[in-house]
């Protein structure tokens, strides 16, 4: 590690341990996965989650809270219980934006099939990596779940194999798969040093300004070089300081001395190449 990145990466830390904190997580979906113990309330509820986090924070927490509520105390139970010609009039009436009842239901009930199959849909993830490098392996884990649904796509789960940044993918991936004070966690199989940075617009202004990318659109490939160059900073962790960055935009901390520091200090470009 350069003395830069060194120095880049003790500031990362600084500001990590300051925003990385449970109180911060409001408004975020990622709230709703704290209520659930039990790992596969917390696949269904991520799944959920992080699919409508698109559009408006306050019409995405309304919409995942409306369904959650139709599923009860434990998600994960209510669907092995209940078929799919039964789920989809308990959901009826649901909208957000381009997500409909019927896919909504199609793809919960199918993750719950998934689940009585495998045991965790951590599982099934693990078993294609074994077999795939990370993005391949993702895209066969979507697969499974949009076959189970017979959609060929939808507007919950995008498929990493099409070339977008699959933001709220790579979002439901760092849920479960890192575990502190902000993440809950899971999927303890899964290592964190694979995962890809869920590129939304505050990390991508963030990455540009350190030079992890030079790119104009929030692609797949974006978000790939966006990774490495924090992967660079902590290879073991990659996307550990996603959720302090993105408070700066979220919460408006642009006048914190924490980030005036991050962008007007020694350490505010990083060459992407060194």
């Amino acid at each position: 590690m350069s003395y830069k990145h060194h120095r880049l990466r003790e500031h990362l830390d600084k500001i990590y341990v300051h925003y990385n904190r449970r109180e911060y997580v409001h408004p975020d979906p990622l709230e709703f996965l704290w209520r659930y113990s039990s790992i596969e309330d917390r696949e269904i509820t991520g799944l959920i989650a992080s699919g409508l986090a698109y559009g408006r924070v306050a019409q995405i927490l309304k919409s995942t809270e409306k369904v959650l509520k139709i599923l009860g105390p434990s998600p994960s139970g209510f669907l092995k219980n209940i078929s799919l010609d039964e789920l989809k009039p308990s959901l009826a009436g649901f909208k957000h934006r381009f997500t409909t009842a019927s896919e909504m239901a199609a793809v919960i009930k199918s993750a719950s099939l998934l689940q009585e199959k495998w045991g965790l849909l951590g599982n099934m993830l693990v078993e294609y990596l074994e077999k795939d490098d990370y993005h391949d392996a993702l895209d066969k884990f979507v697969v499974a779940i949009l076959e189970g649904a017979d959609l060929g796509k939808c507007s919950l789960l995008p498929r990493p194999q099409r070339g977008s940044a699959c933001k709220r993918l790579h979002l439901f991936m760092r849920w479960m798969v890192r575990r502190d004070e902000v993440d809950p966690g899971g999927w303890d199989r899964v290592l964190p040093s694979v995962l890809t940075v869920p590129l939304d617009v505050h990390m991508f202004r963030i990455a540009k300004f350190l030079g992890f990318t030079r790119r104009q659109n929030a692609s797949c490939t974006t978000a790939s070089e966006v990774t490495e160059g924090f992967r660079r900073i902590n290879p073991e962790d990659p996307v550990k300081y996603d959720f302090s960055l993105t408070r700066m935009g979220i919460l408006g901390l642009q006048k914190d001395a924490l980030f005036r520091e991050l962008f007007t200090g020694e350490d505010a470009f990083i060459d992407s190449k060194s």
